[in-house]
């Protein structure tokens, strides 16, 4: 795959390369696509919590039995 830059990204992208330990320009924009591809996945998990049913509330004492719960299945 081939991508043309004007001059101006072009020198932003081999800044960024240099200045954050990547070893290439694929490599930089490689990230670049995995990071967008998990910011789209958080997206729809988002999307699709707030257009699913109510449940129960989420409180303390749900996250005191959630610890239990992952606890004993620590030990057993």
């Amino acid at each position: 795959m081939n991508i043309s830059l004007p001059d101006t990204l072009k020198a932003y992208i081999d800044r960024q390369v240099a200045g954050r330990g990547f070893g290439t320009s694929s490599e930089y924009i490689r990230d670049l696509v995995r990071k967008d591809q998990d910011r789209q996945g958080l997206r729809q998990l988002l999307l699709d919590g707030a257009s699913s049913a109510p449940t129960a509330s989420v409180d303390e004492a749900y996250f005191e039995d959630l610890h239990k719960r992952v606890s004993r299945r620590d030990t057993a």
